[in-house]
């Protein structure tokens, strides 16, 4: 059966920590910042938050995966917990606590994208990678991120790096070679690691 393109970003299969919250950490958004879904990586920001960005734009490490955020809701009025950011909502004076993985021992789960034919083989296990956000999804939360077949790389500053291919359960979606098939992979490139200076 051939995988289906169905992108869900990066899910967490182990860390430093244990489930349901692994090793997760408090961190801001501004808020004004754009959408952040369940499983985007993100960014830090100059004002010491963090937020969507331009993959490959940055010379510094990512700040994470996001999982999550609470804030006070503007339509609501009362605190909002939910597994996404919106980008909106709140009052110009209130600022977003989120929540994001950055544990440098993390390994998470990903789907390839960018081609319909092509996925990652094993050839591609500890290259470096890019990733590509690709369209969230507003009912669920859930992020639509993926990893680029075509950016596997020797490159240092690339903010992933493959650990493996899943292929267990064998015949379940993301298991079969070629297109839209998942990997395993860790942080290359994330701010508790990297030896970037700070960033301003």
């Amino acid at each position: 059966m051939a995988n289906t393109n169905a992108p869900f970003g990066f899910q967490q299969v182990s860390g430093g920590g244990s489930a349901p919250t692994y090793e997760q950490v408090s961190v801001v958004i501004a808020y004004n910042a754009s959408a952040i879904y369940f499983g985007d990586p993100v960014f830090p920001t100059a004002a010491g938050g963090v937020a969507v960005d331009t993959p490959g734009s940055q010379a510094y490490g990512i700040a994470g995966i996001f999982v999550g955020c609470q804030y006070l809701s503007v339509s609501q009025k009362r605190t909002v917990w939910s597994n996404y950011w919106p980008g909106t909502d709140v009052a110009s004076s209130q600022t977003v606590e989120g929540y994001i993985i950055n544990d440098p021992n993390a390994r998470f789960k990903v789907q390839v994208g960018g081609s319909s034919s092509t996925g990652l083989t094993q050839a591609a296990v500890n290259a470096n990678v890019q990733f590509n956000y690709g369209t969230g999804n507003t009912a669920s939360g859930i992020s639509g991120a993926y990893i680029e077949y075509n950016s596997p790389a020797t490159t240092t500053t690339l903010p992933f790096r493959v650990v493996s291919l899943v292929t267990d359960p064998p015949g379940s979606n993301g298991t079969q070679s070629g297109a839209y098939n998942q990997v395993i992979v860790a942080f290359n490139n994330v701010a508790p690691k990297q030896l970037a200076g700070l960033h301003t």
